[in-house]
């Protein structure tokens, strides 16, 4: 696992985003055991509080579980894991919505363009 770190977002927030687009994408599958907090704290050369606090808020969204003197695993609900997926397309969405806007695309136009985009992609 690699992750470039962004100073102006807190390090354990990266990791959970990395860690749900691995989930939404299929590298770590539902019931997938996770490193460890020690592993990962190595491998990403990082203080292990931070990869813990990662942790708690991955278990306290439910993306991740806790089986006891098993370790952590990736939930085994697909429900929820959609539920990260949409939430994500949303968070996507509303970036790229906001970047038109700015370059002053009404909204007509921006459904438009990305028509466009859409329907030149099903042709390539």
């Amino acid at each position: 696992m690699s992750i470039e770190f962004d100073n102006n977002l807190p390090i354990y927030l990266q990791i959970m985003n990395y860690m749900k687009k691995q989930i939404v994408i299929g590298k770590l599958k539902a019931g997938d055991k996770i490193p460890s907090v020690r592993e990962l704290a190595v491998e990403l050369q990082i203080n292990p509080n931070t990869v813990q606090r990662t942790f708690q808020e991955l278990e306290r969204e439910q993306i991740v579980e806790t089986r006891r003197g098993l370790g952590r695993y990736v939930t085994s609900e697909e429900a929820k894991i959609m539920e990260i997926k949409k939430e994500m397309a949303g968070d996507l969405i509303d970036r790229f919505i906001q970047g038109m806007q700015e370059l002053g695309f009404q909204n007509d136009d921006i459904v438009s363009i990305v028509a466009e985009a859409v329907n030149d992609e099903d042709r390539g």
